[in-house]
């Protein structure tokens, strides 16, 4: 329909272009010399004027193809939280133009991100509700709602490499998945957003369990939370884009994120020391409206869930540790960062596992266990 509109607007414009012809008593008048001379005149540009038409014809239609009666068929609407230049941002970019090129035009994915459509806690509603049609969410971000998602962030447990390769797809992946979908959403992609932290300060590094007591602390979520508390900190959980004016003001006196998102998110304007280690594994589940994704076509649904099954591909991890030149990226904008050994990080895992693991079991009961055994088979 929206292409007849358009053509239709074309004819009609061309038609405008006609000359009337002459009539029939004009045709049979006596013609002069003169007469005869401006006739010819006159009837000599009968071929430019086609050509006229044609050029018109080809501007008309190349405006009309770029009109938006011929727009994509689909629009897939990204809602998230990270600021531009952060990773999972870049990335989804990147998915963002595979899906074009994939469908042809046919899909414009139109993303929106720092939060500028909904806040963090907003997104998981605004798919479901079909507010908007896509949306990447935190993992950990899931909190009360799916407690079980909070697997992933149990310090220490999964952040290797060959685990995050191999949940992908997994039992437990699955287990999640199915959660989430009976939430109202669909996850079609997990993308690692980190498999590291890093704890801030602007007084001290952050070091062993001791350090933390007393300290008014960036939190994750309850379960995360529980471990922090365990060191004698005072948690209080709150978006990562809401971290760095907390910090300035004195609200917090020390930050947790993951090492990219600190340099992403200029922790190092405010905060001197920086102790980073692989202490968790977040992911950014890229969730849809099932109503909108089940109303695709099947080569579209392929083609947005191939492209979005790269973007995981690049996400994943490449070595285990946190990478140097992340800390780099901190240590040359004035952040004193380090990075704790195996013996520091058996000494933290310590002191904050058993308190989030008591949690989680507790929230998450009886699936809770089985996830456990499931990581554990990883």
């Amino acid at each position: 329909m929206r292409c007849c509109r358009a053509w239709a607007t074309v004819r009609r414009t061309l038609t405008r272009c006609k000359r009337p012809t002459q009539s029939r008593d004009a045709i049979a008048a006596p013609v002069h010399d003169s007469q005869q001379r401006g006739e010819e005149a006159m009837t000599k540009p009968t071929a430019p004027r086609a050509t006229s038409r044609r050029s018109a014809l080809i501007a008309l239609t190349a405006l009309a193809l770029g009109s938006p009666a011929f727009a994509a068929d689909y629009t897939m609407r990204i809602s998230h939280q990270f600021p531009p230049t952060h990773h999972t941002a870049v990335n989804l970019d990147q998915f963002a133009k595979e899906v074009k090129d994939a469908t042809q035009g046919r899909v414009e994915v139109q993303i929106f991100g720092a939060a500028q459509l909904f806040k963090p806690n907003q997104n998981h509603p605004a798919v479901a509700s079909g507010k908007v049609e896509a949306a990447a969410i935190l993992s950990f971000q899931w909190g009360g709602t799916i407690p079980e998602m909070s697997v992933t962030i149990i310090p220490y447990l999964m952040t290797s490499v060959a685990k995050q390769k191999a949940f992908i797809g997994s039992e437990a992946s699955k287990l999640l998945d199915a959660k989430m979908e009976a939430r109202g959403v669909r996850n079609i992609a997990w993308i690692v957003d980190t498999n590291d932290g890093i704890f801030t300060s602007a007084s001290k590094p952050l070091v062993v369990p001791a350090d933390f007591a007393g300290l008014k602390i960036r939190g994750l979520n309850k379960l995360f939370d529980a471990g922090l508390s365990a060191m004698g900190a005072a948690p209080s959980a709150m978006p990562g884009s809401e971290v760095y004016q907390a910090l300035q003001t004195g609200v917090l006196d020390a930050g947790f994120t993951g090492v990219k998102a600190a340099y992403s998110r200029k922790f190092y304007e405010v905060q001197k020391f920086g102790v980073a280690s692989n202490i968790i594994l977040a992911y950014d589940n890229l969730v849809v409206n099932p109503a909108w994704w089940n109303g695709l076509p099947a080569d579209v649904r392929g083609a947005i869930q191939k492209a979005a099954d790269r973007a995981v591909q690049r996400s994943i991890r490449t070595r285990d540790g946190v990478p140097a030149e992340d800390i780099k990226a901190l240590n040359d904008n004035g952040m004193k960062t380090v990075a704790l050994t195996r013996a520091q990080e058996k000494a933290m895992a310590d002191a904050m596992q058993p308190a989030v693991k008591k949690d989680f079991l507790s929230a998450t009961a009886p699936d809770g266990v089985k996830l456990l055994e499931m990581i554990d088979r990883l």
